[in-house]
């Protein structure tokens, strides 16, 4: 029996809800004993593909991997052929995990298939001789590869139970609380925080299926107490809850709204404060890192930011240089500079780390410093009380303008704070007196009137400083996103 689970034991829990997918539900003890099922199956493979759908059997196949004891990777059903062949020919399962009827792509076909009932029912969960060591792997989630093919990240057990009670502590997070979203499967967000979050707390998630403002209101009216989403699904909601008094009351009913993914822009965090009386928290993680910060239950909700440092988790901001910019002391009190013009590289270090990059040991390398801090490439700022604020991707976000330092991210929100723009992606292009020059990507509420462009640029200016100003406005019906809701500004930049 995993001990990430102690609901799984039985007892007075059997009967408790566990997962509900549309009008399917596993109680605890239907979920120990289909899971209890399939671990015979597994128990001798080396990793076990899970082809994550937003359905029962996805979760039902990664509780029984982590039951076994043997390392789960979560497949995408969106992949295409040459990023779903990399990973199975880097990650080598020895077999697939899917729901009985899903049709799966031809570069599957080679694997042994082993189709998970749920309707199973064993003599209850079974596992593995002996507890695994908290370093063990639990899972191989592939990241996005936006810089070449996806890497797979090992997250050990350690880890996904460390971020897991971190955010319990931040949260509040309890087996009374009842989880709804609708978040894919196959990543840290969804897969964790969303569905082990709530099975090692000893509560409830219900999933949507598919995201939806009627299916988020009927579910937090029907006793939900919290929802995670990605800024593109709070979109949506902040568009239609000023018009839609069920959905206000619902989300007022919410005891936590979680966004997380990508930033919150600031307009939707007012619009849905303003019409249900909640602050949507924010929160910063990544595959390799789980969660890192977040805002806590019983802290400010403060737009922009992503909060305090988890429990148990090191955070420190770097300069290009290696320059310790600032960091937090063993009780979590912030030290150093801090303020906007202090950017620097977030770096972390803790039990919620991911072991290694599968089969990449340059690459593991390379993420780490000499001792021992895994390098982010998230640009932030630090607010005097400790909140971070991050300001973007080293990479793509860090613009060097007239000597300046320059995070995105900041421009970004000042952008939103005007009443006339939607979205807003800020760039760096290359410029011969600058060295960078500050671009602005809006997509207007309306159409875009004349010297709309200079308003919005000594906009920028009036809120923070002369230099921030955006040397061009570019005015686009969309921004170009991905699955998640973030903005791939690499197609701003060259497109």
């Amino acid at each position: 029996m995993s001990s990430l689970f102690p609901a799984l034991t039985g007892g007075s829990a059997a009967q408790r809800p566990a997962l509900r997918f549309g009008d399917r539900a596993l109680t605890y003890g239907e979920l120990a004993a289909a899971a209890g099922a399939l671990v015979p199956r597994i128990g001798a493979a080396g990793r076990v593909a899970v082809w994550a759908t937003p359905t029962l059997e996805t979760a039902v196949a990664v509780v029984a991997a982590l039951l076994a004891g043997v390392p789960a990777v979560p497949l995408n059903p969106k992949s295409g052929g040459s990023e779903l062949g990399h990973i199975l020919s880097d990650s080598a399962p020895s077999l697939v995990l899917a729901a009985e009827g899903d049709r799966l792509p031809d570069g599957l076909a080679e694997l042994e298939r082993v189709d998970v009932d749920v309707d199973a029912r064993g003599s209850g969960p079974a596992g593995p001789a002996a507890e695994p060591e908290p370093a063990a792997p639990a899972l191989v989630v592939y990241t996005s590869g936006t810089t070449g093919p996806p890497k797979g990240a090992v997250v050990p057990r350690r880890a996904i139970a460390s971020t897991l009670d971190a955010l319990a502590d931040a949260w509040q997070w309890t087996g009374d609380d009842v989880l709804v979203h609708a978040l894919p499967l196959f990543h840290v967000h969804g897969l964790i925080l969303g569905i082990l979050g709530p099975l090692r707390r000893g509560g409830c998630v219900r999933h949507l299926g598919r995201f939806g403002t009627e299916g988020v209101a009927r579910e937090l009216a029907d006793g939900a107490t919290m929802l995670f989403g990605v800024p593109t699904m709070y979109h949506r909601i902040a568009e239609t809850v000023a018009g839609d008094p069920g959905l206000a009351e619902a989300l007022g009913r919410a005891r936590l709204l979680v966004s997380g993914s990508a930033a919150l822009p600031v307009h939707d965090h007012e619009r849905i404060g303003a019409a249900t009386g909640r602050r949507v928290v924010e929160r910063y993680g990544m595959t390799e890192t789980l969660m890192i910060t977040s805002v806590r239950a019983d802290g400010e909700p403060r737009a922009g930011t992503v909060g305090v440092p988890l429990p148990g988790v090191e955070v420190r901001l770097v300069e290009e240089d290696g320059t310790v910019i600032g960091g937090y002391d063993a009780d979590g009190t912030p030290n150093g500079a801090y303020g906007a013009e202090h950017v620097g590289e977030i770096q972390v270090r803790g039990p919620n780390l991911f072991t290694a990059y599968l089969n990449r040991p340059d690459a593991t390398a390379a993420a780490h410093t000499e001792d021992g801090w895994f390098r982010t490439g998230d640009m932030a700022v630090r607010d005097a009380d400790g909140y971070v604020r991050i300001v973007g991707r080293k990479a793509t976000d860090l613009i060097k303008s007239g000597g300046y330092k320059i995070g995105a991210g900041e421009i970004e929100n000042a952008l939103l704070e005007h009443p006339e723009v939607r979205e807003a992606a800020v760039t760096g292009e290359p410029d011969a007196d600058l060295g960078e020059r500050i671009v602005a990507w809006v997509v207007p509420e309306g159409p875009a009137r004349p010297g709309l462009g200079a308003e919005l640029a000594n906009h920028v200016a009036d809120r923070l400083a002369p230099h921030k100003r955006p040397r061009a406005v570019h005015f686009l019906d969309s921004l170009p996103r991905n699955d998640m809701g973030k903005i791939m500004k690499r197609a701003l930049k060259h497109g």
